[in-house]
């Protein structure tokens, strides 16, 4: 069975995007994130979604492999056009029906409770309302759902918290968003979601870059939603 690949959904490119941020950086990503920590992280989380999966910041597709028979139909969603055009190529030795989305993790173009999985990794800490786009995958997931995350942030230790507060600045400019400090369980709580599995530590590489926090949320159960209320 042929992948279905739908055209993406167009946004507005910025005006102010540098040739850096538009041609280079989605290459240098794409490179990065096929490290041997990020290989590992990816093979433990990705196979577990189920049925009608959203992956918010779907990248240059690096997750694509990783997705088992028992997805359904996979929206993959992010604001670049570039990584959507390598992740598209990936696509075509997929078995399951793909739609690619070039929109923003704050603005999902789905229906409410219209999805069983969300994936998220690497993705939190470069949203540029995070607490937004969380809202929006609470809005979107079915409350028998489930929410499989990967993300780094913030370190528990104050010295190496005190590093990433200082190096996040050039960090963030460098990497187009990337925040080191960003407490990624307390944001994913504060949405409306239980944290069913956590699990955190460093993985290879210079402390202040590499605590990791992965596992499952579930949408909290009872709690009104609603998605234009502040949190």
């Amino acid at each position: 069975m042929q992948s279905t690949i739908s055209n993406p959904v167009r946004t507005a490119t910025p005006q102010n995007m540098s040739f850096y941020q538009k041609w280079i950086l989605p290459r240098l990503v794409d490179v990065a994130m096929r490290n041997r920590a990020a290989t590992r992280y990816r093979s433990l989380i990705v196979p577990k979604a189920r049925g009608t999966v959203l992956e918010i910041g779907v990248g240059s597709g690096l997750n694509l492999p990783f997705y088992g028979t028992g997805v359904e139909h996979l929206y993959g969603l992010d604001p670049s056009e570039e990584l959507l055009a390598m992740a598209g190529k990936k696509a075509r030795a997929i078995a399951f029906p793909i739609d690619f989305l070039a929109h923003a993790s704050e603005e999902i173009p789905l229906d409410d409770s219209s999805v069983d999985t969300v994936v998220m990794t690497w993705t939190l800490c470069s949203v540029a309302d995070p607490a937004k786009a969380l809202k929006e995958l609470r809005r979107v997931i079915k409350s028998g759902g489930t929410l499989l995350f990967v993300e780094h942030g913030l370190a528990p230790e104050s010295r190496v918290q005190a590093w990433q507060q200082r190096l996040n600045p050039l960090w963030s400019k460098l990497t187009g968003g990337c925040n080191l400090n960003r407490k990624m369980d307390q944001l994913i709580r504060t949405a409306g979601f239980d944290l069913a599995e956590l699990k955190t530590e460093y993985a290879e590489g210079p402390r202040p870059l590499t605590y990791m926090y992965s596992g499952q949320a579930r949408p909290r159960l009872g709690q009104r939603f609603d998605v234009h209320s502040p949190i």
